[in-house]
């Protein structure tokens, strides 16, 4: 039996194991087998790097440093992560089971972020106020709000983590960051990089551990200022509820349940690709899926058949391989959950047209693969249609009219994103209005960049990354009143 690599989390510039010395192992989804040891993280670790990004943002280099000379630094950050994408990329899919071709392009292109935020680092301006007192002169400064942390999921590692970092230090902050328990080797990977590009000690910190333990530590610690989340919404939820306790900043993206909406005079086949990557590119385990398909009733039955057959086409197998577009689950607990679903889908009614099992095929391996499904008969009222699924399952939901789209694309809890297919071009204008989501695509789907915000609506998170509108969540607004009077007023009496 091979031995299995040892990871170390990386605290204060130094590489370290828990200080309790305990670690768990990190399974590769294609096998279902252990490849490396974590270091099982709490609370004294976390004291540890909140302490150590505590004095890198009050003391030393980083907080001496101009806003130009941070922005220098978060291009060549980016200038590493390019020359080292391909290597983290494989290391995402040893750890999350995740499409090399998917995985590969999200590393490379993650770079772009500490390019774009390494450009608005010393575009950050703030001004002097037309003050309505005589004999005083009043600006304001954006000055960043101190150790923040950052917790991650286990889909998109990096990308989801530059997100974060990348305006967060743009905007002068230091970081603590606690990935997902499940896909920690390229993020405690990624701490070399940030290293290698220059960063003073204690800037960046990363441990690793379970959320009730190491993550729990860090939303309470009352010395960080802010914390970013990403992932469940149940998750979400608790920890606004203990950031709220420390009157903590917080950022969430959560989950969602979004409508991939098909209008009758779609260009079909498009529209079908389109459907297609909404649900099972990144075998649906994605927060912006697009989970419920809203079809016109003019075309359900011909738009169901050719997305049947299309579908069928997708190979399964090995995630290393260029040729695979749907690979394994992440996690045991996910696909149990996935395959839990499959089951509410029967008992609520729905009639499956494609999948509705775990997969046996020959090329899946050991590993835990459900086979892509599609459920039709569905309507929006169904635990299948509300409740996110994070899996390669399918809900298709005929509608009649722009009127009726709306209302059931509406009719959920979430509201992170949507897809719209129409050859109308009032249509692709007025529905993106009225769908209650925070990025809606029109005759697209899945497309994501640095200049866009991204977000949710209602319960799918708070506040936005990416895009010149994100730093503001990373700046505190300090005004600055200066008396040039030679005489002190009424000392009784609010000026």
């Amino acid at each position: 039996m091979a031995e299995l690599e040892k990871l170390q989390m990386y605290i204060g510039g130094q590489r370290c194991d828990a200080a309790s010395g305990e670690t768990f192992e990190s399974l590769y989804p294609f096998t279902g087998k252990a490849w490396a040891t974590v270091p099982r993280g709490g609370a004294e670790d976390v004291d540890r790097a909140v302490a150590a990004a505590k004095k890198a943002l009050t003391s030393g280099d980083w907080p001496a440093m101009t806003p130009t000379q941070r922005g220098h630094m978060l291009r060549k950050l980016g200038d590493v992560l390019a020359k080292n994408a391909e290597r983290l990329g494989k290391l995402e899919v040893q750890d999350n089971g995740k499409l090399i071709a998917e995985m590969g392009l999200q590393t490379q292109y993650s770079a772009q972020w500490y390019y774009y935020f390494g450009g608005l680092a010393d575009k950050i301006e703030g001004s002097v106020l037309p003050i309505d007192k005589p004999d005083t002169f009043t600006y304001t400064r954006s000055e960043p709000l101190g150790v923040v942390g950052m917790i991650t999921p286990w889909n998109s590692p990096i990308l989801l983590l530059t997100w974060k970092l990348a305006v967060a230090l743009a905007a002068g902050n230091t970081v603590v960051v606690k990935p997902s328990e499940f896909t920690s080797a390229s993020t405690l990977a990624f701490a070399d990089l940030v290293e290698e590009a220059g960063f003073p000690e204690g800037v960046f910190n990363v441990i690793t551990g379970y959320g009730a333990e190491a993550g729990e530590a860090l939303v309470t610690h009352p010395d960080v200022a802010k914390i970013a989340f990403t992932g469940g919404s149940k998750s979400g939820t608790h920890v606004y509820e203990r950031a709220a306790a420390g009157l903590k900043k917080v950022s969430l993206e959560l989950g969602g349940k979004s409508p991939n909406i098909v209008f009758g005079d779609c260009n079909l086949e498009n529209a079908v690709k389109g459907a297609i990557s909404g649900i099972f590119a990144a075998t649906g385990q994605t927060c912006i899926a697009g989970s419920r398909l809203l079809v016109q009733e003019n075309i359900h039955d011909e738009f169901v058949d050719k997305l049947v057959d299309f579908a069928k086409t997708a190979q399964m197998g090995d995630p290393m391989s260029m040729d695979t577009q749907v690979g394994p689950v992440t996690t045991i607990p996910q696909y149990e959950k996935i395959l839990g679903y499959m089951d509410v889908a029967k008992e609520d009614g729905a009639e499956c047209v494609m999948g509705g099992t775990k997969a046996d095929r020959p090329e899946c391996g050991d590993g835990w693969f459900v086979e892509p499904t599609v459920y039709t008969g569905v309507n929006n009222k169904m635990r299948i249609a509300q409740e996110e699924v994070f899996g390669p399952v399918l809900s298709v939901i005929p509608f009649k009219d722009d009127e009726e789209a709306i209302e059931i694309a509406n009719d959920v809890e979430f509201g992170l994103a949507a897809g719209v297919w129409t050859s109308d071009i009032r249509r692709a204008i007025e529905v993106p209005k009225r769908v209650q989501a925070g990025t809606v695509w029109v005759n697209t789907y899945r497309a994501v960049s640095f200049v866009a915000p991204f977000g949710g609506y209602k319960k799918s998170g708070l506040g936005r990354e990416s895009g010149q509108a994100a730093i503001e969540d990373w700046m505190q607004t300090k005004a600055v009143w200066i008396s040039t009077s030679m005489e002190t007023p009424n000392p009784f009496v609010l000026r």
